[in-house]
This record gives C-alpha cells, sequence and structure tokens, in this order.
C-alpha cells in the first residue's frame, strides 16, 4: 500500500463521516466497505464496490443495477466516495514512479495558496493525494474546472473551502446557463457553433447538450471563481479547451498558469523557458531526440519500433514510462494542450514574426506530444490538422497510418486516414 494513498484515503472517509453526520438518509454500509478495500489494497474488491456504488448513486441513467438508489449518495457525501474510487484507480493503473512524479512537478511549481483547476483524472485525482492536504487546501486549492455545473459538487468545495474562497452560488450556476444558452442561440442563428456542439431550436425555445455544453458552462463558472477570488495565483490543467482562457494562458511546466489578465504575447524567454522544460522532461522518458527538425518519418519510425514492436534496444529513456499507457497518455496530453496554446497564438498573432514563433513552438510540442504517446486522441487529431494547415498533407497522412497501425480497429482513427487520403 503506497503511503501517500493510505493517507488519503483516511482523510477522504473522514470527510465522509462529517458530512453524514448531516444527513437524515443513512449512508450504505458498502462506504465504509469500500475504504476498507483500499487500505489493504485489495483491488478486485475495491473496483467492484465502487461499480455498485456509482450505480447506486443514481448518477448514470443508463446503468442497470439491482442496487436501490441511495438517497445519501446524492448528497454532498458523493464527492469525496468518487475521489477516492478515481484515486485508486490511478494508483493502480499508474507505473509508481512516474505517478508520484507527475504529482510532484505539478505540485513543487505551484505557490503556496493558489488556486489548481486538474482537468483530467491524474490531474486531478494524483495532486489531490499526493497534497498535504486536500480537504484544507495544502499547499493549495484543488478543484476540478469540469463538475462546476454540478450543484453537489460546488456545494461540497463550499463545505472544504468557502471560509477562504468565493466558490459559486446557485444563482451564479444558473445564471451561467443562461449565459451559455443566449450567447448559443445568437451562434446558432450566425451559422457560428463550436465542432461537437449540439443546439438546436425545439418549438421556438433553444436546447443545448452534450459535453461541448457542459464545458462552456463549466468555464462560465471557472471565470467566476477567477474574478471573485482576486489576489490568488491561478493554474490549470487542461480538459477542455475553452476559448476564453487562450488570452491568459502561458506555460508553466507541465500545465499552465491562468493568468488574472490576457497577455499581449508570449515572450521569447517564457517560450524558450517551456522548451528547456519539455526537452529535459521527454529526455527523461524517451530519450532527448526531438528538435524542431525532426522529420515525421523519423517520429513514425520510432512510433514502430517503441510502440508496436516493443523493441527498447538502443531506447534512451525510461523503460518504465515505456510499459505504461497511463503515463503515456498523461504526458502526451498536456504536451499537446500547450501546443494548442502555440497554434491559438499563432492564428492571433499580431504580425508575421510572431506567428512564424509560434507556429515553429507548435510543431516541436506537436512532435513531442506524439513521440510520448502516438495513440493519444489529442496528440494525434490536433497534430494532423497542424500539419494540414501547413499543407504538408503527406506528413498527416504518414502520420495517420502510422497511428492505426497501432490500434487499427479505432474508428476514428479510421476515418482520419481516409480523410487525409483524400485529401480532404
Amino acid at each position: 500500500m503506497d503511503t501517500d494513498l493510505g493517507r488519503f484515503a483516511t482523510a477522504k472517509q473522514n470527510q465522509v463521516r462529517e458530512y453524514a453526520g448531516t444527513l437524515t438518509n443513512k449512508v450504505p454500509s458498502i462506504v465504509w466497505s469500500l475504504f476498507d478495500a483500499v487500505r489493504v489494497d485489495d483491488w478486485e474488491t475495491a473496483t467492484n464496490l465502487g461499480a455498485r456504488l456509482s450505480k447506486a448513486s443514481g448518477r448514470y441513467a443508463d446503468a442497470v443495477t439491482n442496487e436501490s438508489i441511495s438517497p445519501a449518495l446524492r448528497t454532498v457525501i458523493w464527492p469525496p466516495i468518487s475521489e477516492m474510487i478515481g484515486t485508486y484507480e490511478q494508483f493502480h493503473d499508474w507505473d509508481n514512479k512516474w505517478l508520484h512524479r507527475f504529482g510532484r512537478e505539478i505540485i513543487d511549481s505551484i505557490p503556496k495558496g493558489s488556486i489548481y483547476f486538474g482537468g483530467t483524472d491524474p490531474g486531478r485525482f494524483i495532486i489531490s493525494a499526493l497534497s498535504e492536504s486536500h480537504g484544507e487546501g495544502k499547499p493549495f486549492f484543488t478543484l476540478t474546472q469540469n463538475q462546476l455545473a454540478d450543484q453537489t459538487y460546488l456545494e461540497y468545495l463550499r463545505k472544504m473551502y468557502g471560509n477562504r474562497l468565493y466558490i459559486p452560488t446557485v444563482a451564479d450556476q444558473q445564471g451561467a446557463f443562461q449565459e451559455y444558452l443566449a450567447d448559443a442561440q445568437q451562434r446558432l442563428k450566425d451559422g457560428k457553433l463550436s465542432p461537437g456542439e449540439d443546439v438546436r431550436m425545439v418549438d421556438e425555445r433553444v436546447q443545448v447538450s452534450g459535453q461541448v455544453a457542459v464545458m462552456e458552462i463549466n468555464g462560465l463558472l471557472a471565470r467566476i471563481i477567477l474574478n471573485k477570488n482576486g489576489g490568488r495565483q491561478f493554474y490549470i490543467e487542461e480538459s477542455f479547451p475553452l476559448e476564453w482562457m487562450y488570452p491568459s494562458l502561458s506555460p508553466h511546466g507541465l500545465i499552465f498558469e491562468l493568468n488574472a489578465k490576457p497577455l499581449a504575447e508570449l515572450r521569447e524567454d517564457a517560450v524558450q523557458k517551456d522548451q528547456d522544460y519539455w526537452r529535459h522532461f521527454t529526455g527523461e522518458l524517451i530519450g532527448d531526440w526531438i528538435t524542431g527538425e525532426t522529420p515525421v518519418r523519423q517520429l513514425c519510425d520510432f512510433v514502430d519500433k517503441t510502440y508496436l514492436n516493443k523493441d527498447l534496444g538502443g531506447f534512451k529513456g525510461d523503460p518504465g514510462f515505456a510499459k505504461n499507457d497511463e503515463a503515456q497518455k498523461c504526458f502526451s496530453k498536456l504536451r499537446s494542450s500547450i501546443a494548442g496554446l502555440y497554434v491559438w497564438r499563432g492564428e492571433h498573432a499580431r504580425d508575421a514574426d510572431e506567428k512564424s514563433r509560434m507556429e515553429r513552438a507548435a510543431a516541436l510540442a506537436f512532435r513531442q506530444a506524439y513521440a510520448l504517446c502516438p495513440y493519444s486522441p489529442e496528440a494525434v487529431f490536433r497534430y494532423t490538422k497542424f500539419l494540414t494547415y501547413q499543407k504538408r498533407q503527406e506528413d498527416a497522412f504518414l502520420l495517420g497510418k502510422t497511428t492505426l497501425r497501432l490500434d487499427p480497429e479505432n474508428a476514428s482513427f479510421q476515418e482520419l486516414v481516409r480523410s487525409l487520403n483524400k485529401g480532404e
């Protein structure tokens, strides 16, 4: 049993007991059984209990279960339970060395008293578990932007941090929904909806659904937290790209700093610092061989040898990383997110020199992201789109074919290769 995981399990169980004392509905006994199973590292029992609790929470409409819905699990005790389930999965799936390295890289980089948004499961759960105290906000306050539209999650944040931070109210949540609704209706009328955004008019009323809508509302609530907690520094691990954030983002190690005001540009020293950091970090993971001039063909040859054929002969990186899917996906997504910021900056550049500088930074970051995990959807789709934009259709097609060899049954990758082959 990892000592950090055991400490976190005790803290989350204590939170559940504290919150349960205010409830009129009884907490199911399997909640305590879950924590017992985690503490003795009984993976099979813990995951079975976690699945039963998830279904009994009633949060999954398509779940078929013999468990009756538990009213207690629909209250503020659910977030710490779900955090325990998610955290245990991370500790089970990751290479332990890189799990702790990931956590320490982020935790040690963030000043005390800051507010941090964890956008992925590792970025939320691992950071919460390895922090001195998630519940007390030590050394900083850890939230996820992915659940801000969930009133139960906001209530949970208010219980933990409400005496020190401004957490959006029910009125704030309703206001964010109405703001998004009005904006989406206008963009529907103007034909300017984002890709994947599900907005339609039904009986003269606008209806929205899907991940894009939820994340846009989450983003509006994150902006309220930013605006209402002046004087604190903010950091974010990207989950879903949010347009309003891009002007205020700057690279910060594995993640971003979310600045209080938009930045006129990303200065050359900031970009160089980012590139130096990632050159060293990717060097540890897969070897220090990627430069701004590395051809796509060389990337694809590396992918075939290392990921497809599992041949580590001559591999200059860490064998534990090369064998761990979770670490590969996580670090690749983080690097492709930073590449996405450079792409946005290039698209909004003030002059040709800035545009060229940002595109060169994006190209290097995409190379690194792809080599770290060539089957990561974020890296593959963002990189091929970038190559196509640069009129490098053959490189984009080669990249897509290489990825498809790793996952030949993936329908999304199949469609990507078909579209690239047709030059769409």
